[in-house]
């Protein structure tokens, strides 16, 4: 086999002067010497005949073969990972990493609370958290790109290896800001059904990226002003962008308060969400298995 100047070192190394943006902050953040940083990409350099850095401002960027050479070796760094943590896993049972993808229609406080009890159990366990929207967690827990997805919403997708329990369903209201001109008609089911397609709504992106994108909950309208986060329709409505329908739990105080007001029309406003967590049945970690009891044990 021939040898290879690329190695872990000048990957990692061309990944913390990439995210960075200096060899000065790369070097500090690896716990290394500025010096050492630049000889390990001078070298490689070197050894490959390109350059892989060049100065715009304070800044280091990557060339067009630099760039090349760390989307390649990011897959190789992601890949060394995932061994060390199966190694890790096989040998103690426990995983040393959870993903999990917490979709947008779900209460906070339960899921973290659960989260708080594994950590003080198993405080070494690393957490990484992303939100999803409708068939945006289903293609993240298909991809491997999580482990655990909270909150998932109907229907279940048949034939991937799915485990999935059953969760309390989310109350979707259809609901206006206070300063929102439907808000004085609010329980005028036949005004707010007349007018209510001549509002904008307020849309979360389905989170998919290669599988097919849907949409629930929507209110008809002309005009749609999409948000990433469920955190962000819930700002864009209090502050009277549009109206859409928001998951009871996540603003019962801004209902109470009368910041929002549910709207009425002829047509239920109240959707019942059905949802679950779920898995992959061949993940049989301790940490994950640990975690679903803990979220059932707080949801139910």
């Amino acid at each position: 086999m021939s040898y290879s100047p690329i190695t872990l070192d000048a990957l990692q190394a061309l990944d913390a002067i990439d995210r960075r943006g200096s060899f000065a902050k790369a070097a500090e953040e690896l716990e290394k010497a500025t010096s050492a940083l630049s000889y390990t990409v001078q070298k490689l350099e070197e050894q490959l005949g390109v350059t892989l850095f060049q100065r715009q401002g304070r800044r280091s960027v990557l060339t067009p073969s630099g760039r090349l050479l760390l989307e390649e070796g990011r897959k190789i760094l992601v890949a060394t990972t995932y061994l060390a943590d199966q190694v890790k896993e096989l040998a103690t049972g426990w995983e040393p990493r959870l993903r999990l993808g917490l979709e947008s229609t779900t209460e906070r406080e339960p899921f973290f609370q659960a989260l708080g009890t594994l950590l003080e159990e198993q405080p070494n366990l690393e957490i990484d958290i992303q939100e999803c929207v409708l068939n945006g967690g289903w293609e993240a827990l298909e991809t491997d790109s999580i482990d655990l997805l909270m909150g998932a919403t109907s229907p279940i997708p048949l034939q991937k290896g799915f485990r999935a329990l059953p969760i309390p369903p989310a109350d979707m209201l259809l609901v206006a800001a206070a300063s929102h001109p439907l808000a004085p008609k609010a329980n005028d089911a036949q005004t707010v059904a007349r007018q209510l397609p001549y509002h904008r709504r307020v849309v979360t992106h389905d989170t998919a990226k290669h599988n097919v994108m849907r949409n629930a909950g929507l209110t008809t309208g002309t005009q749609a002003l999409y948000v990433q986060t469920m955190e962000q329709k819930v700002q864009a409505q209090l502050a009277g962008l549009g109206v859409g329908h928001l998951p009871r739990k996540l603003i019962q105080g801004h209902l109470d308060s009368g910041a929002l007001v549910k709207l009425t029309t002829d047509e239920p406003t109240t959707e019942i969400l059905d949802r679950f967590i779920a898995w992959k049945i061949s993940n049989k970690g301790k940490a994950l298995k640990r975690l679903t009891q803990l979220l059932s044990d707080a949801l139910w």
